[in-house]
């Protein structure tokens, strides 16, 4: 069986997703699992920048299908966000599961939650898995 929370630690995550202050908790092919904090995420009134939304959920996505492809390079070339309901404070948690893994290509829906549970948003992403590496 395949340690995919080693492999994601050898390979790190981005600067930006750093930035962010994003943790990953789970990690396979099946399911991805990150939360990140909304302060120092905001936008001027106070809550969660949509923006932010988008970083997570294409990271979550991203590492879903990295995982899929076995380590090749992917790269997202489709993401849809619809914003629910505003995050103020505390942390978001994204849940990213695939709605379709294919041999080029890779599709996730992300579920993004409150401290509460509540759905603040929903994403979908798709990345190109490429065949060889540049």
């Amino acid at each position: 069986m395949t340690d995919y929370m080693k492999l994601l630690e050898e390979r790190g995550l981005g600067a930006l997703d750093h930035k962010m202050g994003i943790e990953i908790l789970e990690a396979s092919p099946e399911r991805i699992v990150g939360t990140m904090p909304v302060e120092g995420n905001t936008q001027a009134f106070g809550r969660l920048h949509g923006g932010a939304n988008c970083v997570l959920a294409e990271l979550l996505g991203s590492l879903g299908a990295w995982m899929h492809a076995g380590g090749r390079e992917t790269v997202g070339v489709d993401i849809n966000v619809t914003h629910h309901k505003a995050a103020i404070g505390g942390k978001i948690t994204g849940v990213a599961t695939p709605v379709s893994l294919g041999r080029t290509l890779a599709t996730y829906e992300i579920a993004i939650t409150n401290e509460l549970g509540q759905r603040s948003c929903s994403a979908r992403i798709t990345s190109l898995i490429l065949t060889k590496q540049p």
